[in-house]
């Protein structure tokens, strides 16, 4: 009901839903949540402004259920981001948007409000420590949540600085504009963690001298145990706590061998950017974007267009491409079912901060904190 109201609201304050609601120049403290629509199976919400600009976010369902969340809550510190890409079921991904942010604010609040990459790692840390109290507490009832992780991209935008933390293989890509030139750079700002990249075995390997089966190639696919495509998360605790590597976890899960220390871990990989003038919007995706665009034909698509409808832009160009890759129609696509849809693409979550440097420098302070968070069902 609330975010109904906020939505009327900030509807009547932009009731064009353009660019020119929320120019460069604009010094409104009135945070906009945008608009709220469907189509079939894509949500989205355009255009709403934040704490350090606008943003578009989008969610195309794909699995019988949604496993992607995500997330943008905005006010006095600035702006955070998260998308939160699930697997093994939903259970994992809804904790995280339940809670990370959760634990991010009190954290900061310890801090008067200072946010640091040290924040952000505890954020993470407690926000793991508390999945996994849920899985022992729900241990003997629903064994099947053990097998539940969730990829984990988070952006904190505070004063004039960038902070990402990643666990998984969402991605972050900056556009960033070339000098005095219309061009425009695409630079992925997220390390990722997938046994698919030769550098993350590599590290597994070095983690684990002792177990020739750390990663096994299956179907051309590289997996962390023949199990798992990346090599950090939250959750996954079935690979982490021997406890519950055991009955009544579905065998398939079982390693042969005891689980003598984590395979996976729930540590980010997370570094600050300073904001630069030429820094023009920032995508956050989970993989399904990023398995059929490049960094440089989303950062492209998004640069040549109108900001209104930018993250349900790059889905469409992304289910476009899958579409093309199967010798199919993208009208024919749309027409499938999810649950059958994941046979042709994954769940694919959007979010496009597009960046002011006029409030970033303010520091302008919202009249009303700002809450998102993508719908559980579509």
């Amino acid at each position: 009901m609330l975010e109904a109201l906020m939505s009327l609201l900030s509807s009547c304050w932009n009731p064009l839903g353009s660019d020119n609601a929320a120019g460069d120049g604009g010094g409104g403290r009135l945070g906009s949540l945008g608009r709220e629509g469907k189509d079939g199976l894509l949500w989205f919400r355009d255009l709403g402004r934040c704490a350090t600009g606008d943003f578009s976010m989008a969610v195309v369902q794909a699995n019988q259920v949604l496993e992607d969340q995500s997330q943008i809550e905005s006010g006095g510190f600035g702006t955070f981001v998260g998308i939160y890409d699930g697997h093994g079921g939903p259970d994992a991904a809804r904790y995280v948007c339940d809670h990370l942010f959760r634990h991010f604010q009190a954290l900061s609040a310890e801090t008067q409000g200072v946010v640091t990459c040290d924040t952000i790692q505890r954020a993470y840390q407690e926000t793991e420590e508390g999945f996994t109290a849920l899985v022992s507490e729900l241990w003997s009832t629903r064994p099947s949540i053990a097998s539940s992780g969730s990829c984990c991209l988070v952006g904190v935008i505070y004063q004039r600085t960038l902070f990402v933390a990643n666990l998984g293989d969402s991605r972050v890509v900056l556009g960033k504009k070339v000098g005095n030139t219309d061009g425009i750079a695409a630079i992925q700002l997220s390390a990722e963690h997938n046994a698919n990249i030769e550098s993350v075995r590599q590290e597994l390997k070095e983690l684990h001298p002792n177990d020739p089966q750390i990663v096994i190639l299956r179907h051309g696919v590289w997996r962390v145990k023949g199990l798992i495509q990346v090599s950090r998360s939250i959750g996954d605790v079935y690979l982490k706590h021997a406890r519950f590597n055991m009955e009544p976890l579905n065998p398939k899960f079982r390693l042969p061998q005891p689980l003598n220390m984590p395979i996976l871990t729930a540590n980010p990989a997370i570094i600050s950017h300073p904001i630069h003038p030429n820094d023009s919007f920032l995508i956050f995706a989970s993989d399904g974007l990023w398995e059929h665009l490049t960094n440089e034909k989303a950062v492209e698509i998004v640069n040549s267009h109108p900001r209104a409808g930018s993250a349900k832009r790059l889905i469409k160009a992304a289910l476009q491409e899958a579409a093309r890759k199967r010798e199919m129609r993208y009208s024919d696509l749309r027409k499938i079912d999810k649950k059958v849809r994941r046979h042709f693409h994954d769940d694919i979550t959007v979010i496009i901060l597009f960046l002011n440097h006029d409030l970033i420098s303010r520091g302008s302070v919202l009249d009303s904190p700002i809450s998102i968070r993508s719908a559980l069902e579509h």
